[in-house]
């Protein structure tokens, strides 16, 4: 009878023991879901933030790209007028020449400026997904551990 009571006491350790391991990994298991919808949120956070960046910039250029088209036809236009009023051939050719040099120097410094707004746009637009990369990474370490 002793034995059957040692058998059973051990049986009862071994549910019990095997209880609490089902409720500790049962725990981390909610604790790790719980983190990952976190980080899913966080991370549709950066995306929508990344659009919304992306968005901006897309709208800013395309009303310098008006603004520069706009300018240019009124350059172009009195450049024609103007060009209307040469006495000699010799002054045309003067005349088409400057407005080809500031024509094409306008449009090279404008298109550097373009470059250097979407550079920038991009940086600011990837920012919010690098630092989620960085977070993933983060989480990642922290459950290795």
């Amino acid at each position: 009878m002793a034995a059957a009571k040692k058998s059973a006491r051990k049986t009862e350790d071994m549910i019990n023991d095997a209880q609490k391991a089902f409720e500790a990994n049962a725990e981390k298991f909610s604790r790790g879901l719980e983190d990952v919808a976190a980080f899913s949120q966080e991370t549709l956070d950066a995306m929508v933030k990344t659009s919304e960046i992306a968005a901006k910039a897309a709208e800013e250029l395309n009303a310098d790209l008006l603004a520069f088209s706009k300018k240019s036809f009124d350059e172009t236009v009195a450049a024609a007028r103007d060009m209307t009023t040469a006495q000699t051939p010799t002054e045309l050719f003067e005349k088409q020449a400057a407005f080809a040099t500031a024509a094409f120097e306008g449009f090279f410094a404008q298109a550097g400026k373009w470059g250097e707004a979407m550079v920038a746009a991009s940086k600011e637009a990837s920012a919010p997904m690098a630092a989620r990369a960085a977070a993933a990474a983060d989480l990642a370490k922290s459950y290795a551990a």
